[in-house]
């Protein structure tokens, strides 16, 4: 099972009607400190296209795949062992964009985001399905306000995966969205609000069929729900109330998951599941970026993206701390955000995001690899 991390927030926004709650362009347009981008190792060059990549996932060595947007339409490319390469991705009306993407095998993928309506110009939920020859729109339940987002998604099986995101009510309030796949539908589940006018999950995580984690904010509070095979709860999160986050999450076991965010004051923002409780953990040193994702493998590796100032975040957990590791910067006076992780082994992992000029125009996909000693 591929270890999935669903997370991202700051991705720049793909069309001007629409603007994505959640999204911290400002933050990551603000100006960098001098040599910033010096001696940064430079990303794969293997395939850069116009657009965005929010979310990526991995079941082995030669086989991932990078979701996201490109003015409008969805984008998505797959890797073989040897290339990157863009696949034909299904729209529906309006806009679209994927946020997520999350696959347990070579012929089971899933991809979630938004489309838009006139009803809904804000956006409705869009799940796609990867059946091991192509993607196809998943019918999905629609809703009645003006913005109703999926942010993140994972799976385990077939016949068990999670989509999450949120969706305004009657009031025009934000409220959690979750939807269930069941090897037949999509449905939505009832999920814990927390805060009546704002309530958003970013990203999930799945175990199995009785265990799985969804995160998010309530009321700029840090949100942590658990699924336990019968509903979903909210579980303590050790963070006070405050500007602060949880964009990804992963788990590698029962007892070792990883949720990261964003804290107003200190910056990028960790915390870890024993098991038992989750706490704090210090990030890295000097970093007052944002995580946007996490991934995990085992206790000692896992790895977690976002970006500081202009410049690409990644900081490596090796059992004991997280440490900021060099990470692909590849043009100068612009703008790296990466937006999504994920890791299969010690030696194989992914991060991709774009890079754009300082107004958020000339976007660029922006692809990283861990070869088990440099991020390329």
């Amino acid at each position: 099972m591929a270890i999935i991390s669903s997370r991202r927030r700051h991705c720049a926004p793909l069309w001007g009607a629409i603007v994505l709650a959640g999204t911290a362009l400002a933050g990551s347009l603000s100006a960098a400190p001098d040599g910033a981008l010096a001696a940064q190792p430079r990303a794969a060059a293997s395939f850069a296209v116009s657009g965005v990549f929010n979310g990526v996932t991995a079941t082995s060595a030669s086989d991932a795949w990078a979701v996201g947007g490109n003015n409008g339409n969805t984008l998505i490319a797959h890797w073989n062992g040897t290339g990157w390469k863009q696949v034909p991705s299904p729209n529906a009306s309006g806009a679209n964009t994927l946020d997520g993407v999350a696959a347990t095998s070579a012929s089971n993928a899933w991809a979630a985001g938004l489309y838009t309506t006139s009803a809904s110009p804000g956006g409705e939920p869009l799940i796609e399905r990867w059946n091991g020859t192509k993607w196809q729109v998943a019918a999905t339940p629609t809703f009645s306000g003006l913005t109703n987002i999926l942010y993140g998604v994972a799976a385990t099986s077939a016949t068990n995966a999670w989509a999450v995101g949120y969706l305004d009510n009657s009031s025009s309030d934000s409220q959690s969205l979750i939807l269930h796949w069941d090897g037949t539908t999509w449905k939505q589940v009832p999920s814990p609000d927390p805060s009546t006018q704002y309530t958003v999950l970013y990203g999930v995580t799945a175990i199995s069929a009785t265990n799985a984690w969804a995160v998010g904010t309530a009321a700029f509070s840090p949100l942590i729900l658990h699924w336990n095979g019968t509903k979903w709860q909210q579980v303590p999160s050790p963070a006070s109330a405050g500007d602060d986050v949880l964009y990804g999450v992963a788990a590698a076991s029962a007892t070792n998951a990883w949720a990261v965010g964003s804290d107003s004051v200190k910056g990028a923002l960790s915390f870890h599941w024993n098991g038992t409780t989750w706490t704090q953990t210090p990030g890295p040193g000097g970093s007052l970026g944002s995580f946007s994702s996490v991934a995990a493998t085992s206790a000692t590796n896992a790895w977690a993206a976002g970006s500081t100032g202009n410049s690409t975040l990644i900081a490596h957990w090796n059992g004991t701390t997280w440490t900021q590791v060099p990470s692909p910067n590849p043009t100068k006076a612009k703008v790296h955000t990466l937006n999504g992780v994920a890791a299969t082994s010690a030696t194989n992992a992914w991060a991709v995001g774009y890079n754009s000029a300082f107004d958020g125009s000339n976007q660029r996909t922006l692809i990283a690899h861990w070869n088990g000693t440099s991020w390329k």
